[in-house]
């Protein structure tokens, strides 16, 4: 986890799961659990990614059960 994502989580006292591999899935979870739902487009926005980087990002916490999709936006779970 970089230093950026640390701060981040430490301030929210946020824990970030082990089995969450990529520094962008890392931060893209630790977004939606402080935003609590968000769209893709707000998400990419917020955290600077390109949708490219953001749009599989998202599909994959969704698949692995860390995120749901719910009419257009993102939630954590």
């Amino acid at each position: 986890m970089s230093t950026s994502e640390q701060k981040f989580a430490s301030e929210q006292k946020l824990t970030v799961p082990d089995e969450l591999g990529s520094p962008q899935a890392k931060l893209v979870y630790l977004a939606l659990l402080e935003t609590e739902e968000a769209t893709a487009s707000e998400l990419q926005q917020l955290l600077g990614l390109s949708k490219l980087t953001l749009l599989p990002t998202l599909s994959s916490l969704v698949a692995e059960g860390y995120a749901q999709r719910r009419k257009g936006t993102y939630v954590s779970r």
